[in-house]
């Protein structure tokens, strides 16, 4: 294994065993759960918004390791950030994550220690759980699944 798949890895199980922002938000104005109905991970997310800037950010529940530290990673990236601008991430996560293995993808920082599932499509899912709940947070649809979500 090469030293960038090395630290690529120690990032994600990093992650998933010490999650970041791994807590339910009392006063969050937007949530919605999340469910990978193929391996059942499933998570609640957590968003408080002012002024179009995402304050603050939460998740609990139960998933893989690349569920969970998708969820992490992301809550630390979209904590502070202008709602369009996470909205702009999530375009940019989900095509790095979908992106045919042999197409260079954009370098998202530690983001990209999950551009490797995209060459397991059912990973793809995994990683892509927490994206797909945070949207239907933001459109307050309260629910979000990856049946549908590639």
């Amino acid at each position: 294994m090469s030293n960038l798949s090395d630290l690529y890895q120690e990032v994600i199980l990093d992650h998933n065993r010490r999650p970041r922002n791994f807590r339910v938000l009392d006063a969050a104005t937007h949530q919605a759960q999340g469910y990978n109905p193929l391996c059942g991970d499933r998570f609640e997310l957590y968003l408080t918004i002012d002024g179009g800037v995402i304050t603050d950010v939460g998740f609990q529940g139960s998933g893989c390791a690349i569920s969970k530290a998708s969820a992490s990673m992301m809550t630390d990236c979209l904590k502070g950030c202008p709602v369009a601008d996470a909205c702009a991430l999530f375009e940019r996560f989900h095509s790095m994550v979908t992106t045919p293995p042999d197409i260079a993808v954009e370098d998202l920082g530690k983001l990209s220690s999950l551009a490797g599932v995209r060459e397991f499509p059912v990973r793809v899912k995994c990683a892509s759980l927490a994206w797909h709940t945070f949207k239907a947070a933001l459109n307050q649809s309260q629910r979000a699944t990856t049946e549908s979500a590639g």
